[in-house]
């Protein structure tokens, strides 16, 4: 059988990680049940993974993929700038409501992190991905549209990762779908608020 190229092997195991974590928390989860979940020996672990926290910061990167990806694939310019954003929130929140295992991992990944001893910069790690994310996206929807925004694009970045992380955590625990639209239409409103400029189509 041809070996499988290391990324590959990588990537294989990372999502049997998330798959392992989801299931059976992170501190339940060890090398040696990644490696079977992913079918592979545990030198094939080791050979890819020199360290627990590489693993970790995997994990959470890939994570943000799953979602980043569908929300990307989301923001396309509709008829209004508010319908376009709501998109993308709509997107995401399909998401969480689809995978809530795998967004309740990342919690738990950052509690871990911030207890576990050298673990805290992958904490502060996730969480500026979060902000770099929406960053990333709102410049993708300002060079799409030609608006400008009356706010910093990291202030809003930062704003909107904040939000999204305390409404995403707050629906894991209420379980409240309806509430979280209608606070999500709210936070859409308020983002829409903040064009300073758009250009007109010619």
């Amino acid at each position: 059988m041809a070996r499988k190229p290391s990324a590959e092997r990588r990537r294989q195991l990372t999502e049997a990680a998330i798959r392992a974590m989801t299931r059976d928390g992170v501190p339940r989860t060890t090398t040696r049940s990644i490696a079977a979940e992913a079918g592979v020996s545990l030198s094939v672990f080791h050979y890819c993974f020199d360290s627990k926290q590489a693993l970790i910061e995997s994990v959470i990167t890939t994570i943000m993929d799953h979602y980043v990806d569908v929300v990307r694939e989301a923001i396309q310019p509709q008829s209004t700038l508010r319908e376009t954003i709501r998109a993308g929130f709509r997107a995401y929140w399909d998401h969480v409501a689809a995978h809530p295992g795998q967004h309740l991992l990342t919690y738990e990944l950052t509690q871990y992190a911030l207890r576990e001893p050298g673990f805290a910069h992958l904490a502060r790690r996730q969480y500026e991905l979060y902000a770099e994310t929406y960053a990333e996206l709102l410049e993708q929807l300002r060079e799409t549209m030609a608006f400008e925004l009356s706010v910093p694009v990291p202030v809003l970045a930062r704003y909107l990762a904040t939000m999204t992380d305390g409404l995403t955590l707050n629906f894991l625990a209420l379980g409240d779908e309806k509430a979280c639209a209608e606070i999500l239409d709210t936070v859409t409103d308020h983002v829409a608020s903040l064009v300073r400029e758009q250009a007109v189509p010619e």
